[in-house]
């Protein structure tokens, strides 16, 4: 049993090495004086258009008010389970500081928060400080490549489209638990991101789809706040989406 173990383990860092390498010959570097390099603009604009459509089917075009308790407790349990794996990043990325802020955070949230139901950690200030390894590869230069769309996912990079792929072998909740339990806190974490993308759902329709050309003014949104959580955008030039929606 255990040498089946460390062979499944040696697989999957194969595996996440394999993807790591595809994902870093993939990315193509952004043409200098470009901000914004979408070489796949077409097959782009088609994901958009479909995602949008999925998102309609399955959240409709009110939904849940933005305070739903039923919501918040689902952001919450599935951002608790994230957190492992943002701990392996925040290592990577040679920031233990953050590595030990968040295993702390953690503890708190899935012992005394009910298994990450409730957020008392964020009480006492350990707030949710989420990474993955595009920001990994970010730290380690390489660059963001060009936009893409990801079906049914979203806005991305080719790095982070890469880092996705290798967070999947590098998280730790894969190789701690069996897989039908694994695939629960998969499946609890994509619930997790219908529920922001509901609670944000107003801010999408008034920034995003109010605009002229909502796939280009969803580019620049994400390319902007990503580049900025990074680092990489200047803070006098960010102009944050958000603020017309906070209190």
């Amino acid at each position: 049993m255990l040498e089946h173990g460390n062979r499944t383990w040696h697989g999957f860092r194969l595996m996440a090495v394999l993807a790591l390498v595809a994902g870093l010959a993939a990315c193509s570097p952004r043409p200098p004086g470009v901000e914004v390099h979408d070489p796949y603009e077409e097959t782009n604009r088609a994901w958009f258009e479909t995602n949008v459509a999925v998102d309609r089917a399955i959240l409709g075009d009110s939904g849940e008010p933005s305070d739903s308790p039923v919501r918040d407790l689902v952001g919450n349990f599935g951002s608790n389970l994230s957190i492992p794996g943002t701990v392996v990043n925040n290592l990577l990325q040679a920031r233990p500081d953050r590595a030990i802020e968040n295993t702390l955070r953690f503890a708190i949230n899935s012992t005394i928060g009910l298994a990450g139901l409730f957020d008392p950690a964020g009480q006492i200030g350990l707030h949710d400080q989420r990474s993955d390894f595009g920001e990994t590869l970010h730290v380690w230069g390489v660059n963001e490549g060009a936009f893409v769309m990801l079906p049914f996912l979203g806005p991305s990079t080719e790095r982070d489209a890469a880092g996705m792929v290798v967070d999947a072998f590098l998280d730790p909740l894969g190789h701690l638990l069996p897989g039908r339990e694994y695939g629960g806190t998969v499946a609890a974490r994509l619930a997790a991101r219908l529920a922001d993308r509901a609670e944000y759902g107003d801010l999408i329709d008034a920034n995003v789809m109010a605009s002229a050309d909502p796939y280009v003014q969803g580019r620049l949104l994400f390319l902007q706040m990503r580049r900025y959580n990074l680092g990489d955008e200047n803070e006098e030039e960010f102009i944050d989406p958000y603020a017309d929606f906070e209190d």
